[in-house]
């Protein structure tokens, strides 16, 4: 099985690597693949919130395993068509590393944005809920703004990481670094803009108020920079001479 995986990514790319198929399908990719991840988060947190009878962590639980197992399958459908992006923090990392061309990465970016929104919207659909709605759930701060940096920070630093050494095991990677997240940042690990901005249009358990979300996006390009030039010096040690 995973000698197949491997040759799978060997003939068709990793996710984030510049793939086969061609730009609109690309673009397709990123925006389906957006929605269908937004869905899951805000879904999965309106399911948790209701089925926890007001036990906070036992709906964040359910809201974590629900989005790290959907993510995992996310970027294995989509990897091999448009690399699997879902973010324009990753979008952006790869395009400063010259792994994507800007006028893509702009569409990528359009794309993730109209898919999110489209996400929350059927999540909402799902569950009764009003289809559209500002949040009223604070998350500002110091420490959250920090979190966000070290979430992002260490999504780029992962894929980055797997793509060197071990490109099949990348969707594994980053869907189980978001489950930590989720737990281990104080803000819950966002790492994400377009998701930030899709949360801030749901008052439900995954939102974030509209006021608070400009803060949280900064933060997320802040420590997706950060990491993006870390690994340029810190994975770029194959052509290095012997000590």
């Amino acid at each position: 099985m995973k000698s197949l995986l491997r040759r799978q990514y060997d003939r068709r790319g990793p996710a984030g690597l510049p793939p086969q198929a061609d730009l609109p399908r690309r673009v397709a990719a990123e925006a389906l693949g957006s929605a269908l991840l937004l869905a899951i988060v805000i879904g999965s947190g309106i399911m948790g919130e209701r089925l926890a009878g007001g036990n906070i962590a036992v709906a964040l639980l359910g809201n974590t395993i629900a989005t790290g197992a959907g993510l995992v399958v996310l970027i294995l459908v989509f990897g091999p068509v448009s690399g699997a992006h879902f973010n324009p923090a990753v979008t952006l990392a790869f395009a400063l590393r010259g792994r994507i061309g800007v006028p893509a990465a702009m569409l990528y970016l359009l794309a993730q944005a109209g898919g999110a929104i489209l996400g929350a919207i059927v999540a909402h659909a799902m569950f009764e809920e009003p289809l559209l709605s500002a949040s009223t759930h604070m998350r500002s701060g110091p420490s959250q703004w920090l979190g966000e940096f070290v979430a992002t920070f260490g999504l780029i630093l992962t894929i980055f990481g797997c793509l060197r050494s071990r490109p099949e095991a990348t969707p594994f990677a980053v869907g189980l670094f978001i489950v930590a997240g989720y737990w281990f940042t104080s803000s819950t690990s966002f790492a994400n803009p377009t998701v930030t901005i899709a949360r801030a249009m749901t008052d439900t358990f995954a939102g974030i108020r509209p006021l608070d979300a400009p803060a949280f996006i900064l933060a997320q390009l802040a420590g997706a920079g950060a990491a993006t030039l870390l690994s340029s010096w810190l994975l770029d040690f194959g052509r290095q001479p012997p000590d």
